[in-house]
C-alpha cells in the first residue's frame, strides 16, 4: 500500500463481504486475528529482525481501533477498506500513527530513523540502509515537514509535508505487501 489514491473504483459486493468473511474464518478461527497470526501473514518470525517484528507490532497496533490486542472482523474490514481504497488523507493518518511507536502525538528523529531503515530493508529486499543515508534522509524530512522547528513533527506538519512534497511523500510511503492474503478469496472466485 502506498500513499496514492485508489484507483480502483470497483463496488465491493455483499459476495465479496461474504467471501472476505470466509478467509477471515478460515484463517481466525477464534474470531480474531492476533498479533503472532498477523506477523506470519506477514512473514515476520522468530528469526526476523526485531526492527520488522517492531514494525509489525505498529501496523497492528494501527489497525486495533479498539486496542484489546486482537483485531476483529470489523477491524480487518476497516484495515483493507484503508489499504485497498482509501483516501490519500486516511492513508496518512494510518501512516502517522504508525511511525508514532510510542503513541504521544508526535515523531521525532528516533522514529522516524526507525520506520525509514524498516522501510529501506523492505523495499530492497532486506539489505539495510547504510545508517549515513538515513540520518542524511531524516534530516531532509525535517528540514522540509518540521515548520516550527521544535525537532517533533506533529501529524499537521506529517501530512502537510508529505502532499506538498513528493520527494517526501516517497520517503514515508508505507507499502505492506499482504494484500494476496486479503485479495486472494476474490481473484479465486
Amino acid at each position: 500500500m502506498g500513499q496514492t489514491e485508489s484507483i480502483d473504483d470497483e463496488e465491493i459486493t455483499l459476495q465479496d463481504i461474504q467471501e472476505l468473511y470466509r478467509k477471515f474464518a478460515f484463517e481466525c478461527p477464534s474470531g480474531n486475528l492476533h498479533l503472532h497470526e498477523f506477523k506470519r501473514i506477514f512473514g515476520v518470525n522468530c528469526t526476523s529482525r526485531a526492527e520488522e517484528a517492531s514494525y509489525m507490532e505498529n501496523v497492528f497496533r494501527s489497525f486495533d481501533t479498539n486496542q484489546d490486542n486482537k483485531i476483529d472482523f470489523m477491524e480487518y474490514v476497516a484495515a483493507i477498506h484503508l489499504v485497498l481504497r482509501g483516501k490519500l488523507e486516511d492513508k496518512l493518518k494510518w501512516s502517522f500513527k504508525v511511525y508514532d511507536s510510542d503513541g504521544n502525538g508526535c515523531l521525532d528523529r528516533r522514529e522516524v530513523k526507525h520506520v525509514l531503515t524498516i522501510i529501506y530493508m523492505l523495499k530492497k529486499h532486506n539489505n539495510p540502509a547504510p545508517q549515513a543515508k538515513v540520518e542524511d534522509i531524516c534530516d531532509r524530512i525535517f528540514e522540509l515537514v518540521d515548520v516550527n522547528n521544535d525537532e517533533r513533527i506533529s501529524l499537521e506538519e506529517f501530512m502537510e509535508g508529505a502532499q506538498k512534497d513528493p520527494w517526501v511523500m516517497e520517503q514515508l510511503k508505507l507499502d505492506i505487501t499482504p494484500c494476496g492474503w486479503f485479495l486472494n478469496s476474490k481473484t479465486r472466485s
